[in-house]
This record gives structure tokens, sequence and C-alpha cells, in this order.
């Protein structure tokens, strides 16, 4: 199947257009990396807590941002996720203690932040633990227990709360809920109503990455990315010449950059699942590369005459077909994938959305001209234009001919 049959695009010839279009968006991702929002590393490469809270109606995410505040909490990252009808927020606070009572003291303080009007006297429903119920059923006594007072009061707590967990989500919309727990005893009911009272959120769970653990993973994470990058400079190298591997990484490096100053741009957080996302994208720009590469090849033995840029125009052209078809597939999927993969996923669609885009283009617009522009560089040096054609291909006058083949 093609979509295009005998397409002549002088894509060369636009290569300026392309050049500023690289420029204008790496210059403005560099730009917002080094001066305006730096790289928005997520807490997994930074350190942080991360409070995830269920409200029994809808939030809005400027209040909440608001009790943060008013509770010292300066400068939190607050976020829906999940489903929306769940009324779920995570918020991200910038805490990195990674002791036992720093899961507590994120909580607490997010705890002391939302709750406004709270009765005195009475403890929160919402946000009380299994043992912080037993205590108080054991405490107060409703059932007249003489005996084995522990273990019944132990069930009845772990009767409410896995009602409250497991049935509603995390959060009793009204004590009348109460009296519908399977199991609850009746007398227990009316103490907790007199003891308990409810706010409209829970939390429902905290988790905590160290700042060590958070550069390291940081550094890994580099890692990857330039082992990557070398193995395809050597791969390239030995499978074509070493010019095809110097274009190919110097073409995944700038839809790295750009896909991260997109990030940046954006203020989104960049996540191990963005790492993922960004090491796929350089095997998928890399594979479209190598389709181009391998067709100017194939191109150059029967065209050796011509000049390098009408060859690599005809084969860009030639495979046209091909990456739009390979492009255009892969591209709906991620977009489905953004627009209805929810928050949890944001990231990591994003980046694919964008790198394969970025990806497609500069395979065409990035890679193939950097190989002209070599050999024009070599002309210009008086030199002999033979180093981009596959071995065995035999050799061929200067001059006249685009390119030869390796000198043997």
């Amino acid at each position: 199947m093609e979509f295009f049959h005998d397409v002549n695009i002088d894509f060369l010839g636009k290569k300026w257009y392309f050049l500023a279009f690289s420029l204008i968006f790496s210059v403005a991702g560099v730009l917002s990396m080094l001066f305006w929002h730096g790289i928005p590393w997520g807490v997994d490469f930074r350190g942080g807590t991360l409070v995830y809270v269920k409200f029994s109606h809808t939030p809005d995410l400027r209040d909440v941002r608001a009790a943060m505040d008013r509770a010292g909490l300066r400068d939190p990252k607050i976020q829906s996720y999940g489903v929306p009808s769940n009324n779920e927020v995570l918020i991200d606070l910038a805490q990195k203690e990674t002791s036992e009572q720093a899961l507590d003291k994120g909580k607490l303080q997010i705890i002391g932040a939302l709750e406004t009007n709270s009765p005195a006297g009475k403890q929160d429903l919402n946000n009380a633990s299994k043992l912080t119920i037993k205590n108080y059923l054991m405490d107060k006594d409703p059932m007249r227990l003489f005996s084995d007072a522990d273990k019944k009061y132990t069930d009845q707590a772990a009767v409410i709360a896995d009602y409250r967990d497991q049935t509603l989500g995390g959060v009793f919309g009204s004590m009348d809920q109460l009296k519908n727990a399977p199991g609850a005893d009746p007398a227990v009911v009316a103490s907790l109503n007199e003891g308990f009272f409810l706010s409209d959120f829970a939390v429902r769970n905290v988790e905590i990455v160290g700042p060590q653990v958070g550069g390291q993973l940081r550094r890994q994470a580099g890692l990857a990315t330039l082992y990557s990058l070398a193995g395809m400079l050597v791969y390239l190298g030995f499978r074509f010449e070493w010019i095809y591997g110097v274009a190919a990484v110097v073409t995944v490096f700038h839809d790295t950059l750009i896909t991260v100053g997109a990030f940046s741009l954006t203020k989104t957080d960049i996540s191990l699942t963005v790492i993922a996302a960004i090491l796929t994208l350089i095997g998928y720009s890399n594979n479209d590369t190598i389709v181009v590469f391998d067709r100017i090849r194939e191109n150059i033995k029967l065209m050796r005459r011509e000049k390098l840029s009408d060859i690599v125009n005809r084969s860009i052209n030639q495979t046209l077909s091909r990456t739009i078809l390979t492009a255009g597939l892969t591209f709906l999927t991620v977009l489905a994938l953004f627009l209805f993969g929810g928050e949890v996923l944001r990231g990591f669609s994003l980046a694919l959305v964008i790198g394969i885009l970025i990806g497609t283009y500069s395979s065409i617009a990035i890679a193939a001209p950097i190989l002209v522009a070599y050999q024009d560089w070599r002309l210009e040096r008086g030199r002999r234009p033979g180093v981009v054609m596959g071995p065995g291909a035999g050799k061929v006058s200067a001059g006249k001919t685009a390119v030869g083949a390796k000198a043997k």
C-alpha cells in the first residue's frame, strides 16, 4: 500500500527551513532548562513525598493549594489523577526524609492543612486507622464486654475500616453509611457517631523517595541514554560507514533535546516512565533513519553518476509512503493513549507523541542532510567524496559522481 506514487519533493532544498524550525525549538528548550523552568524532574529523581488524597466531592485544586499555603507547605505540586469521578488528588511535597516518621509527617501535614472547623474532642473517621478505631472502642466499651474485648473490638474496627476503604472507596459520605457496614454492631455504630466526625477527604497513601535514591536514578537514566547512543554509533559505523552513525546519533540527540525541552516548557514532570518512553523513541527514531539510509545506499549503487543530493531526495521520496504509514499508525495509537490514558500515563504518552512526530521529521530533515553536508565539506577540502556508500560497490571517479564506496 502506498499513499504516494512518483512523488518528487525537494526535501534538501528546504533544509534551511528545517534548520530554522529545529533551532527555534531546540534553543527554546535549552533556555527553559537553563534559565526558566529547569529540568522538571519528578519525585523519582529529585526525591520527595507523594500523598494520595481522595475527596467525597469534586475537589477544587485552587482551594487545595490555598490550604497548603496556609499550612506552610510551600510550592507543592497538586494534580488530579485517575478517573475524574473518583475525586482523587496527588500532592507532591518537597520534604525528603526517608524515615517511618516522615511517612506519618507527610500524612499529618496534609490532614492538618485540609481539615477545617473540626469539632473539638472528636476524631476524623475518614482518616482514622483500624488501630485508632479499636483503641476508641476499647476505651468506650459500647458493647459492654467483660471478656475477649480485644478480639471483638479488633474485628469491629476492621469491619468499619474495610467497609470504608473497600466498598466506599476510602471516604464515608455520611455517618448513616456506618449502619450499612456488614457485621457492624449497632452499639459500635452509635458510639462512633458520638466520638467521630467526617471530613470530606481521606489520605489514602503516602510514598517517599529519598534524595540519594533520586540522584542515583538520575545518573542511571543519563548513562542508559548515553549507552544507547554509543551503541547506535558503533552499530551504524560497522553496518554502513561511520558518518551514518554520526548522523544518526546527532539526529537522536536532536530528538531527545526537543522532547526534554518540551517537558521543561510545559513544566511536566520527567518520571521513570518518561525516561522509558525516551529510550523507546531513541530506538524508534533510529529505525526510521536506518530505513532511509539503507535506501540511500541502494540508490548510490544504481545512480553512480548523479549528485548525492539528488540521490538522497529520491531515497526519501521512495520511502515516504512507508514512513507515513508506520509513523501515522503509531502516532494514532499514542495519541489515543495521551487523550484517554489518564493522568498516570500522561507523561509517558506525551513523550511518545512528541517523540514520534520529531523522530519522523528528523529522519528526513536532519539525518539525510548531514550526509550531504559532509560530502560538500569533503569536496570543499578537495578530497575524493567516497565515504558514504556501503562496502563492495567499487570505485568511481570524483567530481562527476555523488559518492563512491569505502576506499579499498
